[in-house]
């Protein structure tokens, strides 16, 4: 089931995410629902905050990004209580867009690896390194389970100029091609 995308301003994407357990209510059919939701809308990622969920829960595909017969460089799973333990390398500026924040795009500076500490969707614990684009994609994702939005690592310029859409986006008078969710509506 395609769930809507919880647009800026909705203070859920402001919550710190809580842990979760095995028994987690519907946890597979959350998880089915969020990897629906992800493609639908063209992600490569999702986070349980961006559905309406304060939990500690994200997706990530990267797969899809990569070229044809290279897919296998690419990772696609679900992170469960995850943990940032070590950010390492020189940082590197990329454009950035989130589902929750349509039409907007910035470059944002993030160290270029990352050690991080997760749970999969049968509640293994894994310690795993990720480079380049995958440590990016985590490092957004991590961000929305900790109440951080990308906008707020934009340079004090482009969130000037960036304020009016991000204002239409919290009133919900934009036009996107996924189901959202705004403040008071």
């Amino acid at each position: 089931m395609i769930l809507p995308i919880y647009g800026y301003g909705h203070p859920v994407l402001k919550k710190k995410g809580d842990e979760i357990t095995a028994d987690y209510p519907n946890l597979e059919k959350l998880l089915q629902n969020m990897w629906e939701t992800m493609y639908q809308a063209e992600g490569v990622g999702l986070a349980a905050p961006q559905v309406g969920l304060a939990i500690r829960l994200f997706l990530v595909d990267t797969k899809q990004t990569k070229d044809e017969g290279k897919e296998e460089e690419g990772i696609k799973k679900a992170f469960i209580n995850a943990q940032i333990l070590d950010e390492s390398g020189d940082e590197w500026a990329y454009e950035e867009g989130c589902l929750s924040i349509p039409h907007i795009r910035g470059d944002v500076d993030r160290q270029g690896t990352i050690r991080i500490r997760y749970q999969d969707e049968n509640f293994e614990t894994f310690e795993e390194t990720f480079n380049g684009i995958e440590a990016r994609v985590i490092q957004h994702e991590y961000d929305h389970i900790e109440g951080v939005l990308f906008t707020e690592k934009l340079k004090p310029v482009k969130r000037q100029l960036v304020r009016r859409k991000l204002e239409k986006i919290r009133k919900g008078t934009i036009s996107v091609s996924y189901k959202m969710k705004f403040v008071g509506k």
